[in-house]
């Protein structure tokens, strides 16, 4: 248990400001600002017949080769019965072919002995509002009132957010405030969620003026204020998080360790390394017991600015003091030892955590398997992909992403495209940046047949639902036809015609 103290905080002029250092003993919900998750969707009850994850590959691929008028029948023969569970479960893995995702969803709903819950038409609205297709995202939501499946609070946040990554921040609001009309109250919970939403696209600003209008209406609480100093944090305006902290404990609310935690991670954001480790012992000091996502931020802050050896001093603190690391304080450390000491000294560490009993995830293979690429130990890089395989760790975009840009800046174009061709299975499917990476790299070697290659890349990006960026469009068309590529270069050119949605200066 806490008692009453006095802490600390560094202000503009480097004097101190006093917070009272009562911590109060938040619930694991308060532990942090909120953050929407798109993969934390509402759990459905497995059934007994839930397909292992090679049938769900092998649903994938069936659904990724199926024309769309055939995927009905596709469906039907498929071997499986069909859950909220295993839907939401096959819609993440065609997560970066958004249409072909989205006529899965609505064959879906064709099928007699299936009905789709809101899990599944959450994860659908978000895909919609990825793909900026406004009018499905609002067609979804009505179907989804109609059945009486929501939408919930969450489905608004899902919306919110896609609305703000768009740019459409001014929308989002508006969408904010009209949830009641859609049969969903705005209560705190939402109120904060959107906050945070705000926050962490870097509109702090247009946050904080939601903040002050209906704090009282809301009756904000310490994960308001949390959510608020997150976001000026976030920005590196740490006098500002202060102003917000101190409103707080005027209000009549106690911080919370993660309170604490997000302001140290501020200063440290913003490179005040000297008020950082100020704040630091004087946490130490005032009795507020640092966890280990205090040690992890300490860890990591001094790493990206260099002090190394204050970082492994630091790691050793907190096991000396009985806090035991996390994989996030060993992926952090591997990570900084990476980009500012050796890979070598970082794969050290990775074995370490291995002999201790941690298994890595996807960050820890991710961080080493970009620090080796860095090295130009690319051929070591692949083999720890492979080992991640075996391990039961699949690469993710990022995985495959980060092995393909150092193939492609090597010149190593083809094997480049090898690893490419191993993410079109269905268990890993590219991204804008995936594509975004290819295609530049076929301007490496100026060969007429890596400008097909890459305008056959383009063709199957917005087939995807990505847009390029006009950048790239033009350079691909430009390249077919300095190279004698005329006929497919009009033909991307008409297909741009006719959907509309490619506006292009080029060079003829």
């Amino acid at each position: 248990m806490f008692h009453p103290r006095k802490t600390t905080f560094p202000n503009r002029s480097n004097r101190f400001i006093l917070l009272p250092l009562q911590l109060s003993q938040p619930s694991e919900s308060t532990q942090a600002p909120l953050t929407i998750k798109r993969s934390s969707h509402h759990q459905a009850i497995r059934t007994p017949l839930s397909p292992s994850q090679d049938s769900l590959l092998h649903i994938a691929n069936l659904i990724l080769k199926s024309k769309p008028e055939a995927l009905t029948q596709t469906l039907e023969k498929c071997d499986v019965q069909w859950s909220p569970d295993v839907v939401v479960q096959v819609l993440k893995r065609l997560w970066n072919d958004g249409p072909k995702a989205l006529q899965f969803f609505e064959s879906l709903d064709r099928l007699p002995n299936y009905k789709h819950s809101t899990s599944t038409f959450d994860h659908a609205i978000d895909i919609a509002g990825r793909l900026h297709d406004y009018r499905t995202l609002w067609t979804l939501l009505s179907r989804m009132r109609q059945r009486r499946l929501g939408p919930t609070p969450k489905t608004f946040a899902i919306i919110t957010e896609r609305y703000v990554s768009a740019g459409k921040a001014d929308r989002a609001v508006k969408i904010f405030l009209s949830m009641h009309e859609h049969g969903c109250p705005q209560d705190l919970s939402s109120f904060n969620t959107f906050l945070d939403v705000l926050c962490k696209s870097k509109r702090v600003e247009m946050a904080c003026s939601l903040f002050k209008v209906f704090k009282r209406r809301f009756r904000a609480d310490t994960i308001t204020y949390n959510i608020i100093a997150d976001g000026w944090c976030l920005i590196k305006r740490t006098p500002k998080a202060l102003e917000i902290l101190k409103e707080m404990v005027e209000s009549g609310l106690s911080p919370t360790l993660a309170t604490y935690n997000i302001l140290l991670h501020g200063f440290f954001r913003a490179g005040q390394i000297k008020e950082s480790w100020e704040f630091f012992a004087q946490m130490k000091k005032r009795g507020c017991k640092p966890d280990v996502v205090t040690y992890t931020t300490v860890i990591h802050g001094f790493g990206v600015a260099g002090e190394i050896e204050k970082a492994r001093k630091v790691f050793k603190q907190m096991v000396g003091e009985g806090c035991l690391p996390s994989v996030a304080t060993y992926n952090a450390l591997i990570q900084v030892l990476c980009k500012k000491d050796s890979v070598e000294n970082a794969i050290l560490i990775f074995e370490e955590m291995l002999r201790k009993g941690y298994v890595p995830n996807v960050t820890t293979y991710n961080v080493v398997i970009r620090g080796l690429c860095h090295a130009s130990k690319i051929d070591r890089a692949l083999d720890f992909m492979d080992r991640m395989k075996d391990d039961k760790c699949d690469p993710n975009v990022q995985t495959y992403n980060i092995v393909i840009r150092y193939l492609c800046d090597a010149g190593e174009i083809d094997e480049a495209l090898d690893v490419f061709r191993k993410m079109d299975g269905g268990s890993c499917l590219p991204n804008l940046d995936t594509y975004n990476i290819l295609i530049g790299g076929m301007f490496v070697r100026k060969k007429s047949e890596d400008l097909v290659v890459s305008g056959k890349l383009l063709i199957e990006m917005v087939d995807r639902g990505y847009v390029p960026r006009k950048f790239t469009f033009n350079r691909v068309v430009n390249g077919l036809l300095l190279t004698g590529n005329q006929g497919f270069a009009k033909e991307i050119l008409r297909a741009q015609s006719m959907h509309g949605r490619l506006p292009c200066k080029f060079k003829l």
